[in-house]
């Protein structure tokens, strides 16, 4: 068992608190990212998606998990259960740091995440305080102006990581 925390980052212009529209625990946010496994160590072909409303029972019947499935080359069982409640917006201070925020806790047995994809739904407001909403981050970067700032607002650069956590 390995929970691992999604860490992320990105240069922001004259924006602060990027994280999923519902907030870091949104139940209806799709994290998306390859899965490796950790028997035989082959890497999925395609995104799997992940998220807090969506539960099926584990195969052990003990409790839900939020993916479960198997290795199409070993055949080994693996699941993930998302771990809610520890996340928080990167903010412009962050940014400027080059600092990671944690989003999300993913609790692995037999599966590890990697390369978390950014795509759509996400949210942020500039230094201003114009919110901005349903950003689209699958182009990898998203630019717009603040008219109540009188700004470009921005988001580049963007990066994932997993970090080992207890």
């Amino acid at each position: 068992m390995v929970k691992l925390m999604l860490m992320i980052c990105a240069d922001l212009e004259n924006l602060t608190d990027l994280q999923p529209q519902g907030g870091c625990d949104d139940p209806s946010f799709a994290y998306l990212f390859k899965m490796k496994c950790g028997n035989c160590g082959e890497l999925t072909q395609k995104e799997t998606c992940v998220s807090l409303n969506e539960t099926i029972p584990s195969a052990k019947g003990k409790s839900d998990v939020h993916l479960s499935q198997k290795c199409k080359f070993c055949s080994r069982e693996a699941t993930v259960t998302m771990n809610p409640g520890r996340g928080r917006p990167l903010t412009q201070a962050d940014a400027e740091n080059g600092t990671y925020a944690p989003l999300m806790v993913f609790d692995c047995r037999g599966y590890e995440p990697e390369g978390f994809v950014f795509g759509s739904g996400w949210k942020a407001e500039s230094i201003e305080g114009t919110k901005f909403n349903n950003i689209d981050l699958s182009g990898e970067d998203f630019a717009d102006y603040d008219e109540k700032g009188e700004c470009p607002v921005m988001i580049s650069n963007l990066r994932a990581k997993f970090e080992v956590v207890k």
